[in-house]
């Protein structure tokens, strides 16, 4: 689907916001009141919002971003799982890569494969046949690498 997006914010009172997104032809979108005002919490509900109709091809691509980026101590689950996203991206004709220079903290690091792994499971609902065996199995992965410490 290609449109836009629109998102409003709105103030009513002092740490409260209301942020309502609307896609075109849809009479209503997202629609989320919040009484603490959190930075980190709206960067989160926009990048949702951002995500929810892209292609699935652009979320294997920050899916495999994210954990190019995540650290190696995974016993070989995040190489796993990156195999899995290269295969599914092959299969839809996509080239994807990441640039594993930087490595953070443990905790960093699995911040990374969580949103790899909720990236994925936007992609699995607009994909079929092997493309969307490749991106369970990976899903799959990025869970056992999560239970590995």
């Amino acid at each position: 689907m290609q449109g836009e997006i629109m998102i409003t914010i709105k103030t009513r009172k002092r740490n409260s916001l209301n942020i309502v997104t609307s896609w075109p032809g849809e009479s209503s979108g997202l629609n989320m009141k919040m009484t603490s005002f959190r930075p980190w919490l709206l960067a989160l509900i926009l990048g949702l919002a951002v995500n929810t109709y892209a292609a699935p091809a652009d979320l294997l691509r920050q899916a495999y971003g994210e954990l190019a980026s995540a650290n190696h101590d995974y016993e070989g689950h995040r190489g796993g799982a990156m195999r899995q996203v290269e295969a599914a991206a092959k299969e839809l004709g996509v080239n994807v890569h990441g640039d594993d220079k930087y490595h953070e903290n443990q905790g960093v690091s699995d911040n990374h494969l969580r949103t790899a792994q909720s990236l994925l499971n936007q992609a699995g609902s607009g994909l079929s046949g092997k493309p969307l065996k490749h991106v369970l199995a990976a899903e799959r992965q990025i869970s056992i690498a999560l239970s590995v410490k």
